[in-house]
C-alpha cells in the first residue's frame, strides 16, 4: 500500500454491538442483508409468475393436468427453491467467520482472507448466476412433468410456459445485480479490505464501467420491453387480461429502472462526487484530504493514484515548509520549482556576506543576556529586509554576521541591484537599532557588508545524516574576502565590479583603489556607495538618495 492512503474500514455502525444477541451482531447484521435483500426481488418475480400462470396457462391445462401443474410446483417451490436459497446463503454464510474476525481484530491467515475477498467481489455474479438457473430450470422441470400427464398438451403451453418464467426472471434477475453489489460495496467491504485494496485482488471479475451501463440499460429498458414483445407474440386468448399485465410490466419495469438508476448513481456518481471534493480540497491546499472509496473497478486504480498524488504534494508541501524555514518561503518555492531533487546546479546569483564590527569584544564586556538579544535583535531585522523586501535568502548565519543570497532559483533578474539595495535599507535599520539601543544605555552596532555577482553551484551539501542547501564557488570566497576588505578601506558596503556592473546606473558607487585579494592573481577593482564622488564610513553617508523599488 502506498504511502500516504488510510484505510479505515471500520466506521462506527460497525464498533457498536450487543453481547448475546447474534442478530444484533454487526457482521450476522450486514450478512443478513447482503443474503436477505435481493430474495425480495425474486419474491417480486413470483407473484408476477404465479399471476401469469393462473391468467393463462391455467385455463388451458385439463383437471389432471392442473393437478400436476399444481404438484409440480409445490415440489419444486418446496424442494428446489430452498435448496438455491441454501447455496446462496452458505455463499454469504462463508464471509461470516472472516468478517467476524476483522471486526473483533482477530488475526487471520492470508489464504482465507484473500478467499472472502475474491468471494465478496464476486458476490453479484453468485448471485444472479443461482437466480438464474433456478427460473430457467422451471421450463423443462414444469414441461417435463406436464407431459407425463394423461392427455395431449395444448400447443400453446409451449409459448406460454417459458413466457411465464422468462418475464418472471427478467424481473427478478437484473434488479439483484445491483442490489447485491450495492450492498457488498457499503456493508462488507469497509470489514474485508483493511489492508489491501479491491482493485489489486485477483481472479475477480468486478463489472466495469462499460458493462455496468450495458447492466443497467439491459435492466431498465431491453427487459421490459422484451417482457412486453413476449406478452405480444404469446397466443393469448384474453385480451382483457393482456392489457393488465403489459401495464403491470411496464411499471414493475418503471419502478425498477428508477431503483436500479439510483444504484448506479451510488456506484458510480458517488466516487466521482469524491474526486471532485478531494480536487477542490487540494486546490485549496488541504493534502490531508484521502479519498476512501474501496473499489474494484476502474475506480480503484484511479482512486490509489489520486492519492498516491495527493501523498506526493503533502510531502512536496512539507518539504516546502521545511525548506522555507532555512531559505525562506519564497525562495523554497522558486528554488523547488527549479530543481525539485535539491541536486545542484550552477547560476549565476550575487552573495552578500553581513559581518558586525568588533562584536566579539563586546560580549567580553556584556551579560550573555544582553549580547543574545542585542543579537537577535539585529538578525531580525536583516533578515526581514533581505527576505521579505527584496527577495534574498539569508543561507547561514556566521556567529555575529550572515550570508546571504540573491538570484537563487531564479532565472536572471536584478539580483544584483535588490542586494545592493538590501544593503543600503540594512544601514537605516541599522540607525534605528542604534537609537533603540542608545534608549537602553547600550553602546552601538557597526556592520560591514561585502557584495559580489558571479556564477556559484547552489545545491544540498553534506551527508546522508545532515544536509545544507547552500551555495559554492569562487564567488562565495570572493564576497567574504570582500566584506573583510570594508574594515581596511573604511566603507560599510563594498561591491566588486561584477556587482557594480549590474546596478545600471540605478545606484551611484564610487570607485575606489583596486585592493589586493587572497586567492586573486591581481588587486581587484572595489566600489563603495557615496554622493557627488565621496564615500566614508557607513553610518556617516547619507544613503537616503539611491533608493530601489522593493522586491
Amino acid at each position: 500500500m502506498r504511502p500516504g492512503i488510510n484505510l479505515n474500514p471500520i466506521d462506527s455502525a460497525v464498533k457498536t454491538t450487543a453481547p448475546g444477541e447474534p442478530w444484533f451482531n454487526p457482521a450476522s447484521r450486514r450478512l443478513a442483508l447482503v443474503i436477505s435483500v435481493p430474495i425480495l426481488a425474486q419474491v417480486l418475480g413470483s407473484v408476477f409468475n404465479i399471476w401469469y400462470n393462473i391468467a393463462y396457462i391455467q385455463p388451458i391445462l385439463t383437471p389432471t393436468q392442473l393437478n400436476t401443474f399444481l404438484l409440480t410446483i409445490v415440489g419444486f417451490n418446496g424442494l428446489v427453491y430452498p435448496v438455491g436459497i441454501g447455496l446462496w446463503a452458505g455463499v454469504g454464510l462463508s464471509l461470516w467467520q472472516p468478517c467476524q474476525q476483522l471486526l473483533h481484530q482477530e488475526a487471520i491467515a492470508p489464504e482465507p482472507l484473500l478467499k472472502a475477498q475474491q468471494r465478496v467481489i464476486n458476490l453479484p455474479w453468485w448471485g444472479i448466476g443461482l437466480a438464474a438457473a433456478l427460473w430457467l430450470l422451471c421450463i423443462p422441470v414444469f414441461l417435463m412433468t406436464l407431459s407425463l400427464a394423461p392427455g395431449p398438451l395444448n400447443p400453446d403451453l409451449y409459448w406460454e410456459l417459458p413466457i411465464s418464467f422468462i418475464i418472471a426472471a427478467l424481473i427478478a434477475i437484473t434488479h439483484s445485480f445491483f442490489t447485491i453489489e450495492l450492498l457488498s460495496h457499503r456493508l462488507l467491504y469497509p470489514l474485508l479490505f483493511q489492508q489491501q485494496l479491491p482493485f489489486r485482488t485477483p481472479n475477480t471479475f468486478p463489472l466495469n464501467l462499460r458493462m455496468r451501463g450495458l447492466f443497467l440499460a439491459f435492466g431498465g429498458s431491453i427487459c421490459p420491453i422484451a417482457s412486453l414483445l413476449l406478452l405480444t407474440v404469446a397466443p393469448h386468448h384474453r385480451p382483457a387480461q393482456d392489457v393488465s399485465f403489459a401495464l403491470a410490466v411496464g411499471l414493475t419495469g418503471i419502478c425498477f429502472s428508477l431503483i436500479s438508476t439510483w444504484m448506479v448513481e451510488q456506484l458510480v456518481i458517488e466516487p466521482i462526487k469524491e474526486l471532485q471534493r478531494a480536487a477542490i480540497a487540494v486546490a485549496g491546499g488541504d493534502f490531508k484530504i484521502r479519498i476512501t472509496s474501496l473499489r474494484a473497478d476502474e475506480f480503484g486504480p484511479l482512486i490509489d493514484e489520486i492519492n498516491h498524488m495527493i501523498a506526493e504534494l503533502q510531502e512536496k508541501q512539507v518539504l516546502q515548509e521545511t525548506f522555507g524555514r532555512h531559505v525562506g518561503e519564497k525562495a523554497a518555492e522558486q528554488i523547488l520549482q527549479r530543481d525539485p531533487s535539491l541536486g545542484g546546479i550552477e547560476q549565476e546569483l550575487t552573495v552578500m556576506f553581513v559581518d558586525l564590527r568588533n562584536f566579539t569584544r563586546r560580549c567580553t564586556v556584556e551579560v550573555p543576556q544582553d549580547i543574545v538579544a542585542t543579537l537577535n535583535l539585529f538578525l531580525s531585522a536583516m533578515v526581514e529586509i533581505v527576505e521579505l523586501q527584496y527577495g534574498g535568502m539569508v543561507n547561514k548565519f556566521l556567529g555575529d554576521g550572515f550570508m546571504a543570497l540573491f538570484g537563487v532559483g531564479e532565472p536572471e533578474s536584478e539580483h544584483g541591484q535588490h542586494a545592493v539595495a538590501a544593503a543600503i535599507a540594512m544601514l537605516h535599520s541599522l540607525e534605528a537599532i542604534n537609537t533603540q539601543l542608545h534608549q537602553q544605555g547600550q553602546a552601538p552596532l557597526a556592520m560591514g557588508i561585502g557584495i559580489h555577482t558571479g556564477r556559484a553551484i547552489v545545491g544540498s551539501i553534506g551527508c546522508d545524516r545532515r544536509l545544507e542547501y547552500t551555495a559554492i564557488g569562487d564567488t562565495v570566497n570572493l564576497a567574504a574576502r570582500v566584506e573583510a576588505l570594508t574594515k581596511t578601506v573604511g566603507e560599510s558596503i563594498l561591491l566588486t565590479q561584477a556587482t557594480q556592473a549590474t546596478l545600471q546606473g540605478t545606484i551611484p558607487t564610487i570607485a575606489l583603489p583596486p585592493q589586493p585579494v587572497k586567492g586573486q592573481p591581481a588587486p581587484i577593482p572595489i566600489f563603495g556607495l557615496g554622493r557627488d564622488g565621496r564615500s566614508g564610513p557607513a553610518l556617516a553617508v547619507d544613503y537616503t538618495y539611491c533608493t530601489l523599488p522593493k522586491h
